[in-house]
């Protein structure tokens, strides 16, 4: 009975051993091929290693930062850059390239960018259809869109989607011009041109007035409508701006070419004069601004000198005749 229990305990522990063996034989991890070593046989392999190796420098910044690569995979991307350089001007490859390079460009700037201006609309773009429609044009697929029909809808629906959007929150604005330039027109000194440009004459100048090709030299202070200054000269080390008169917004242009050199207007520009529906920072689309614009001079039409007086001989008085020396008695 004793001898049993041992045969049959003996052959478990065998059983055991074998069956460990057989795990750890799995569990057996095989070492990785070394690298093959470099052999740098004569200088032009010195020179062509260093040179590969030299032209790297940054490459691993811009990678991550530029190319959003995670160097964790950096045997991937070495594994492309190997297949890449081993292509050589393969045309299949190059246009497989291309795709991929387009793609990347199309997820990370075209479609973002046209996402972000229909923000805050009612539109928005659906990803695969997006899709689907650049594929159908690289294809030639006119069954819906032609090139041209394509286009003029997409440009008629992202105006159309602008225009309500910028309505939405800076239509307050043109209606506040509005109602300024109207109570304006009324007070006593402001002159409203056809166009719509407001002005007061505060200092009244008497020099030469420029012609929109010229320029000229102001000193100005530039508000919106509640009284925020946007930008002023004043606070300038050296106040005077030198521009040529058809350089700047509608309103200035015609405001200068009717001020004499020396005088000093308040103008009050309606949005269509100053800057319309562009945002321009602190100036936000349909703002009228009130300005107030000194004209200094005109560049190369500097008052002139006054003219030196002529020098006119002056006759010289007679000399005194000399004395004669009185006469010993």
């Amino acid at each position: 009975m004793k001898k049993s229990l041992f045969i049959v305990v003996t052959m478990m522990v065998s059983f055991s051993m074998l069956a460990i063996a057989a795990n750890d034989k799995k569990k057996k991890v095989v070492a990785p091929t070394a690298p093959a070593r470099t052999v740098l046989a004569n200088s032009n392999d010195t020179l062509s290693y260093a040179a590969g190796m030299a032209q790297t420098n940054g490459l691993i910044p811009y990678l991550t930062s530029q190319l959003k690569v995670d160097t964790t995979y950096m045997a991937d991307f070495i594994k492309g850059f190997n297949e890449s350089m081993d292509k050589g001007d393969n045309p299949s490859y190059n246009a497989y390239a291309a795709g991929i390079e387009i793609a990347k460009m199309v997820k990370e700037r075209m479609f973002p960018g046209i996402d972000k201006e229909l923000e805050g609309t009612s539109e928005a773009l659906v990803r695969p259809k997006f899709i689907e429609g650049f594929i159908a044009a690289l294809k030639n697929d006119t069954s819906i869109y032609n090139q041209q029909t394509s286009a003029s809808y997409f440009e008629a629906r992202m105006k159309a989607s602008h225009q309500a959007k910028q309505e939405k929150l800076y239509g307050a604005n043109r209606e506040a011009g509005k109602k300024f330039l109207a109570e304006n027109a009324k007070k006593e000194g402001v002159v409203t041109t056809p166009s719509g440009l407001q002005y007061k004459i505060l200092t009244k100048g008497t020099g030469p007035i420029p012609t929109a090709s010229q320029e000229v030299k102001v000193k100005y202070e530039g508000k919106l409508l509640d009284g925020t200054v946007f930008d002023s000269s004043y606070k300038r080390s050296d106040p005077i701006t030198k521009f040529r008169c058809n350089q700047v917004i509608k309103g200035w242009t015609e405001a200068l070419t009717m001020m004499p050199v020396g005088s000093t207007w308040e103008l009050y520009i309606p949005y269509e004069l100053a800057y319309g529906e562009h945002d321009q920072g602190k100036i936000k689309p349909f703002s009228m601004l009130i300005f107030k614009v000194e004209l200094v001079g005109i560049e190369g039409l500097e008052a002139e000198k006054p003219a030196e007086a002529a020098k006119v001989p002056v006759k010289a008085a007679p000399k005194a005749a000399p004395k004669k020396a009185a006469k010993k008695k």
